[in-house]
């Protein structure tokens, strides 16, 4: 069965930013999870944000050529989206990254790409972990 792969915003800002502390790793992720990465507008926004006016441009790019797919809508999972935020309002977890963890429940065979340690704290259907490939030491 095919992989799906998740892009967090971590990933995308270390994949697209050579001064991020994780953009080695990164970039042996990327050769490892053939595009197209799924994400949300969530992370998306995030990841923008956090960019350089230059990694913006080469997300755009990603965008544009369709490596990166928006495949999430909030809308039709906002019930469960906003649990998940309750649910680990001590962490806190954000909109980005409960998107996140509701696409690895409703994708098949889910991956996760994260530099967010987080994530080894949350659990998809209640207590699964997320199938993740983040850094050795990943840093928030």
């Amino acid at each position: 069965m095919a992989v799906s792969v998740v892009a967090d915003a971590g990933f995308l800002v270390a994949l697209l930013s050579g001064r991020d502390v994780n953009h080695r790793w990164a970039l042996a992720a990327a050769s490892r999870s053939a595009p197209p990465w799924l994400t949300c507008e969530a992370a998306l926004s995030e990841a923008f944000h956090l960019l350089t006016e230059e990694g913006q441009a080469a997300l755009s790019a990603l965008l544009a050529r369709r490596s990166i797919a928006p495949a999430f809508s909030l809308t039709e999972h906002l019930d469960r989206v906003l649990a998940l935020m309750d649910k680990y309002a001590d962490v806190p977890m954000g909109l980005a990254d409960a998107c996140v963890v509701r696409m690895s429940e409703v994708l098949a065979n889910p991956l996760v790409l994260t530099t967010d340690s987080d994530f080894r704290i949350y659990r998809r259907h209640g207590r699964q972990t997320v199938p993740t490939v983040m850094p050795e030491r990943s840093l928030r």
